[in-house]
Parts: structure tokens; C-alpha cells; sequence
């Protein structure tokens, strides 16, 4: 529906001045709603017409030029909001006039200009992997509000908790996002919002009641008897051989991918204990990493020892490709499990270490986790250590259990 708007001047009631004259008063109408303010000129009642809203007589033409120029700005600053900002409102277009601007920063421009900053940190401390979730952020934004409102951008002050329910159902229905992902992209909008509150752009925060939740995901891990088929299975290409030695190689160290790929000679030290441990940094959270090499690993890296380019001292290739060779050895190994590569480091939580008994503190540590609930995620607790921790616990019930045998009888 087309918005209506007007602009009409009258004059004030009740606010007579000595010498007679009254303050003339604009008022102006947008699809019903209204608002004044006073022009700042007066005039006396007799010399003022009520039907034209203008002035009469003799000293008229400078008051009516005064109030034309006053309709003409009005009628500018609500096309130009109509344009700019998609809705208009009586108050919009009074405080406008009368300098009280607000800030018109849009959401996409600030957005890319996050990711501008975000991307000169790439290296340094971010990574290119958190830029390009950003980026792909941005990118569903400015479809979204190009299908929705037929606009190029909007202000950060349109962004309502319904834009927001909005933008979820959006990437759910036509980005064919699921929950997770459609919840991680809200997370990353989010950041954006809050940004914008630092700097003042923003004063009221739309996502104050908005609850953003993850379900819990079972990413699962490999059998020991999994992990076998795997070493044993004869791969039908380098390719693939390449591959299955870096997914062995994380579930025997618990390095993310991204570790892995930086992985240097200079980051395999001898330790306290004379032993050869891996000492890093997690590229994600920039926190040590030290993981003793057990003898798996260690035949990994001597297999590669002096063939690679560029310091390299694994054949590392992108996280996409080996991802995609993954799935093609499961299919080969006959394992019915989602296998990638974050799926090794789950491995090394649950098989390689806790089911081993070795505490979950000590994992959470070699994992470079922060936070030991993080770790819980990663570790799970599997039947056959619930059955090894809980051998020989009956014999240290021995006079409890005779007390019970002597009072049953």
C-alpha cells in the first residue's frame, strides 16, 4: 500500500505573545501518524487564513516563502527515507529536519567492513576458515534482504527480533541450512550486532531475547577394530594412501586439520623425558599443544621424511578434498560412519586415549582445550572401559556384602 504523507501548518493555541502574534506550528502525516514542531515564526490570527494554511495580507510573501521552503525540505527528507530506509515514520522525518539525525550505518556495509579488518588478521589471528564463514554470513544477508525487501542493504537500526526469525527461516527454507548451521551463521550476525553496540551505532541489542541454540550432535568415533580395517585395507591410489596416512596420523596425535597442515620439523622436539613429542600451537585459539609421538605417528612422518616441498613433512592437501577422498575410503572399508577428518580427532579423545585410561584431563590438555567441558564433547565414555574400570570392585565390597548375606537369611 502507498504511503500517504502531508505536511500542514497552523497555528497554536494558547501561545500568544504580548504583542498578540501566535507560533505557527507544522505538523506533519504519515499514513495517519503524526508529529509537530514549531516553525519558530509567529503571526498575528487575523493575518493567517485557516482554509490555504498560509499567511494574508501585505507582509504574507516572506512567512509563505519561509513555510514553502520548510514543505519542500519535509517532502526531500521523506523520498530520500523512503529510498534509504524502506518505511518512513512522522517522527523520522520531523527529528531529520531538525538535525536530531540518527546514525544511518548500514548492516552489509559494517558487515563488510568486519570482514575487511577480519581478513588482513588471517594468519596473524584469525583464520582463513572463520573469514570465509563470514563472508558466506554476509553473502546469505544480502540475499536475504534482497529477496525480502527488494533492497540492496538497510540500516543496523531496522535489524527487529522479526528481521532476525526472518533471516533463521530464510536460511532454513531457502538456504537449506540445518539447525546447527543455520544457528552458527545467526551466531556470526550476532557478532555483528554487537559491534555495532561497542560503537555506539546501535543502542537496543534485537537479539537481547532471541535465543540461539545448538543441538547436540553425536559426531561419533572409530572402533579400534575400525581403525584396523583401515591400516589393513591396500588403498588403490597414492591419493588415497595419502590420506588414509593423514587421518591415522590425527587419530594418533588428536591434531585438528589446520594443525596438521602446519605442521613443521621444527615442531617435532625431543622433551623432558628424551622422547619425541609434537609442540604447537592450535592455530584456532593460539594455545600450546604438546603431544607425546606414539609409534604410529612416528612411521607416518618417517615415510615422508625428506620427500616433500616447502618444509612440508606431511602430503597435506585442502580440508575439502581430503574430506571428500575420506568418504571414499569408508565406502572401500565398508564403515558405515560420516568419516572426516575432524572425525580422527574425536578418535584420539575416545579410542586412542580415554578408552586407554588415560584421564580426561590429560586428554583435554594434549587436545589444546581450554575448557574440559569442551573436551567431555570430544571423549566419550565407551561399555568396554565402563567394564574395565568397574573389574574387581566387587572384592572391595567383601564385609559390606557379608552384612547384607547375614541379615537375608
Amino acid at each position: 500500500m502507498k504511503s500517504t504523507f502531508r505536511v500542514l501548518f497552523y497555528l497554536k493555541k494558547g501561545s500568544e505573545k504580548k504583542n498578540g502574534e501566535v507560533m505557527i506550528m507544522a505538523r506533519i502525516t504519515i499514513d495517519g501518524k503524526l508529529c509537530q514542531f514549531s516553525t519558530k515564526q509567529s503571526i498575528l490570527p487575523n493575518n493567517w487564513s485557516v482554509a490555504s494554511g498560509k499567511a494574508k495580507g501585505k507582509d504574507a510573501g516572506k512567512i509563505n516563502a519561509l513555510l514553502d521552503d520548510i514543505r519542500s525540505a519535509l517532502n526531500t527528507i521523506y523520498h530520500e527515507m523512503q529510498r534509504r530506509d524502506n518505511y518512513v515514520t512522522a517522527e523520522k522525518v520531523k527529528n531529520e529536519f531538525l538535525g536530531h539525525t540518527e546514525n544511518h550505518e548500514t548492516i552489509l556495509s559494517l558487515f563488510q567492513k568486519h570482514n575487511d579488518n577480519m581478513k588482513q588478521l588471517v594468519g596473524i589471528s584469525r583464520t582463513i576458515a572463520t573469514y570465509r564463514k563470514y563472508e558466506v554470513t554476509r553473502r546469505h544477508l544480502a540475499d536475504f534482504i534482497h529477496d525480502k525487501y527488494n533492497l540492496s542493504d538497510i540500516p543496523i537500526r531496522e535489524i527487529t527480533p522479526m528481521f532476525i526469525t526472518d533471516f533463521e527461516l530464510y536460511l532454513r527454507t531457502a538456504c537449506k541450512c540445518g539447525y546447527n548451521t543455520a544457528a552458527k551463521f545467526l551466531l556470526f550476525l550476532k557478532s555483528i550486532i554487537i559491534v555495532a553496540r561497542n560503537n555506539g551505532i546501535l543502542t537496543k541489542d534485537p537479539f537481547a531475547n532471541y535465543k540461539i541454540q545448538m543441538k547436540k550432535v553425536d559426531r561419533g568415533y572409530l572402533t579400534e577394530d575400525e581403525i584396523k580395517i583401515i591400516l589393513k585395507k591396500k588403498m588403490v591410489s597414492e591419493r588415497l594412501e595419502h590420506v588414509r596416512d593423514l587421518f591415522i596420523f590425527s587419530c594418533f596425535t588428536g591434531l585438528a586439520y589446520s594443525d596438521v597442515a602446519n605442521l613443521r620439523e621444527e615442531n617435532i622436539r625431543k622433551s623432558f623425558d628424551g622422547k619425541l613429542w609434537i609442540m604447537t600451537k592450535r592455530q584456532k585459539t593460539n594455545t600450546d599443544v604438546n603431544v607425546p609421538l606414539l609409534d604410529i605417528p612416528k612411521m607416518i612422518l618417517k615415510k615422508y621424511k625428506g620427500k616433500l616441498p616447502n618444509g612440508k613433512i606431511l602430503p597435506v592437501i585442502s580440508n575439502q578434498k581430503l574430506n571428500a577422498y575420506l568418504k571414499e575410503i569408508a565406502d572401500i572399508c565398508g564403515i558405515k560412519k560420516n568419516l572426516t577428518f575432524h572425525l580422527a580427532r574425536h578418535t584420539f579423545a575416545t579410542t586412542t586415549t580415554l578408552a586407554k585410561g588415560v584421564p580426561i584431563e590429560t586428554v583435554s590438555k594434549m587436545l589444546g582445550h581450554t575448557n574440559i567441558e569442551t573436551t567431555q564433547i570430544y571423549a566419550r565414555i565407551t561399555n568396554s572401559k565402563i567394564g574395565n574400570d568397574m573389574q574387581g570392585l566387587d572384592k572391595k565390597f567383601v564385609g559390606i556384602e557379608k552384612i547384607y548375606k547375614e541379615i537375608a537369611l
